[in-house]
């Protein structure tokens, strides 16, 4: 963001925003969120909602991810199991 912009957004939303680098990315791919926090600044934690989304992060995602790891792992085991008894 440049100098000038910060003006325009509340001190403590962009100092907030600059101390988080995932929600310093996350605004910088998403410029809508800069105007959203602009004209409403309490909209700090849909914001972090929607970055978390974006990135993956959500508790579901993480579930999501964590399944996923374990059925390659007995997918990988069984694999093994197979070769193993030939």
């Amino acid at each position: 963001m440049a100098l000038g912009k910060i003006d325009a957004m509340r001190k403590n939303v962009y100092e907030y925003i600059q101390s988080k680098p995932k929600l310093n990315d996350f605004i910088r791919e998403q410029p809508m969120w800069y105007r959203r926090l602009t004209r409403d600044p309490d909209q700090v934690e849909k914001f972090e909602l929607a970055s978390m989304q974006y990135y993956k992060q959500t508790i579901p995602d993480k579930v999501e991810k964590f399944s996923n790891s374990i059925q390659m792992a007995n997918m990988m085991f069984h694999m093994f199991q197979s070769m193993k008894s030939q």
